[in-house]
């Protein structure tokens, strides 16, 4: 919404909030003369009280985010099987958590790197979470060669190395190559050949292709984002706050 629309908003409801008991105005029917005078109306009424104005736009504000919000609940309940219980993507944490939280990261991503420890912060103190990782990559060529070789990685190895290279990649400097990928298999002893060839394979591109129309169904577009049970979280969000909403879940249930 641009900042012209939000004010000519503002404007309407700041007159709905100052004078309560006006009527519905037909603009249209209203003469030239009328319409100018009405004009001159309103504006000496928002001179006189700016402050109108400002409590109009948090009203508008508030409303379109809890209509975004009430959205996004009604995505999540949607797909929340596919969320949860996808039959493909890593699970972490406690695997018979009673509280679900599904990430959707990128390995290139920087506030996914920052959430990071958050979320290692997080599992490690409550030990009762149940974490769905989403190899979401967006941001590249690099991005995808990063999940690829995640994805890859389990394939070859198991939960356990790919719980190993996730939190590598996570932190690796520079561009993720083939050489570098190497060197982290070869640092994990991992089978680096093995975990390369089966980058290509259909099955990681099916995983892929799974988690983007997931994404794309839930109408999410960045990373990180979280989907703690039924509540979308999107962006960045510190361990303390997390579990906040964790508590909060489990007092809800009780």
């Amino acid at each position: 919404m641009t900042a012209l629309t939000r004010i000519a908003l503002a404007a309407t409801c700041a007159l709905a909030l100052g004078a309560p008991t006006v009527q519905a105005l037909d603009l249209g029917a209203m003469t030239p003369e009328e319409r100018a005078a009405f004009g001159e109306a309103v504006r000496d009424y928002l001179l006189e009280n700016p402050e109108v104005i400002l409590e109009a736009v948090d009203l508008l504000e508030q409303k379109q985010q809890e209509a975004e919000a009430a959205r996004d609940d009604a995505l999540v309940i949607a797909n929340l099987e596919e969320l949860q219980n996808d039959g493909y993507s890593w699970v972490g944490g406690n695997p018979e958590g009673d509280v679900t939280l599904v990430e959707f990261m990128d390995y290139r991503c920087g506030y996914c790197r920052k959430a990071a420890p958050e979320i290692e912060a997080l599992l490690a103190a409550d030990g009762n979470i149940r974490l769905v990782v989403k190899e979401f990559p967006i941001l590249g060529e690099a991005s995808v060669l990063s999940a690829r070789f995640a994805i890859a990685t389990r394939l070859v190895a198991g939960d356990a190395a790919y719980a190993q290279v996730h939190d590598t990649l996570i932190a690796l400097p520079g561009e993720p190559s083939e050489v570098a990928l190497r060197r982290v298999a070869e640092e994990l002893s991992l089978d680096g050949e093995a975990i390369l060839a089966r980058m290509s394979d259909p099955e990681v591109t099916e995983q892929l292709q799974r988690t983007r129309a997931l994404a794309q169904a839930l109408s999410i577009s960045g990373t990180p984002t979280f989907v703690l049970e039924e509540e979308m979280l999107r962006g960045y969000l510190p361990a303390e706050q997390l579990q906040i909403m964790v508590d909060e879940i489990r007092d809800a249930r009780s």
